[in-house]
């Protein structure tokens, strides 16, 4: 189901009514349906939220994750607004899983993003379960040729190919995209060592993964990586991005359904989402895991807000370059 978003989420403090220089995110962000979405004259970035945990609930596990788009929207309003005067920001609304159809919902959540994208307006999605990942990929490819090549690249602590002969869930997304897309490719950061079983290892050996462990990640190892992940770019024609928090140390991200004790520091993921999102190549970008119902004084959120606020800048500064 879609729905527009409340307005009750884009409210927060106010310091001036007249001078836009003291403004912040929930003064200037606007509320539009999604079959009102035009083309602009200005640099744009669209919300879209996706409420959803029912591919976490099938992978049995912690749900929560529905809450997440709203929180982050709330982390987001009082934020100060720092965009030029050529830029905007729209929300245009969220998708709503109902009935454990999740199928359903990634499908709508596709067309939204399509729509979109289609108006030359780079994309957010807000979720949701990391399910959410599905439907930013179907709406990617609805909106490119049939043979553009997609570089996904996902920050995470799992890989999330696990089969899905029974049913997809927040485990399977990217064994359904490359085995169904033959020009999509996978890059996944921050893997963990014990969040994985040994099958899902020689899984992605067999799809072509490109993965690089947690431990890996030093800062001695960061112009291997950021090299690494200019070179997967470069040779795409579409990046999408995508951001599991429970990938982060879970002293800093508490609030989603799989904790990660040996997880990032908010530094590198920072760094990374700073270099993809500001590719010519990167248009979109999802957040998924934020669970505000496992939140400790809402540092998860908070701490996504920020990476929203981080992918928006950047992928309105890129616009036209």
């Amino acid at each position: 189901m879609y729905t527009m978003t409340d307005q009750k989420q884009w409210k927060g403090r106010i310091d001036s009514t007249t001078n836009t220089s003291s403004f912040r995110l929930h003064q200037q962000v606007k509320r539009v349906a999604i079959n009102d979405v035009s083309a602009s004259d200005k640099k744009s970035a669209a919300l879209v939220g996706f409420i959803c945990d029912e591919g976490v609930r099938r992978n049995q596990g912690r749900v929560g994750a529905a809450n997440g788009p709203n929180a982050l929207r709330e982390g987001l309003a009082s934020l100060p607004w720092t965009f030029e005067d050529d830029q905007q920001i729209i929300d245009v609304g969220n998708i709503v899983c109902l009935n454990h159809a999740l199928e359903e919902a990634q499908r709508e959540l596709g067309e939204v993003v399509a729509t979109v994208l289609q108006k030359n307006i780079s994309c957010v999605v807000l979720g949701g379960g990391h399910e959410t990942l599905y439907g930013h990929y179907l709406g990617v490819r609805s909106a490119l040729p049939k043979e553009a090549k997609i570089g996904i690249i996902n920050i995470d602590a799992h890989f999330d190919l696990r089969p899905y002969d029974e049913q997809p869930s927040s485990g399977t997304m990217f064994r359904q995209i490359l085995e169904q897309d033959p020009h999509a490719d996978y890059f996944v950061v921050g893997i963990q060592r014990y969040g994985n079983t040994r099958e899902l290892f020689e899984k992605a050996d067999e799809l072509n993964v490109k993965y690089v462990y947690e431990d890996q990640m030093t800062v001695a190892y960061q112009q291997q990586l950021t090299d690494a992940l200019q070179h997967f770019m470069d040779k795409h024609d579409y990046i999408l991005l995508t951001l599991c928090m429970d990938v982060l140390n879970a002293a800093f991200a508490p609030g989603v359904s799989a904790p990660s004790p040996f997880g990032l520091d908010p530094s590198t993921v920072r760094s990374i989402l700073q270099q993809v999102t500001s590719h010519p190549h990167t248009h979109s970008f999802d957040i998924c895991e934020v669970n505000p119902l496992l939140d400790e004084n809402g540092r998860t959120v908070k701490l996504g807000a920020y990476f929203v606020y981080e992918a928006l800048n950047n992928l309105l500064r890129g616009q036209g370059s």
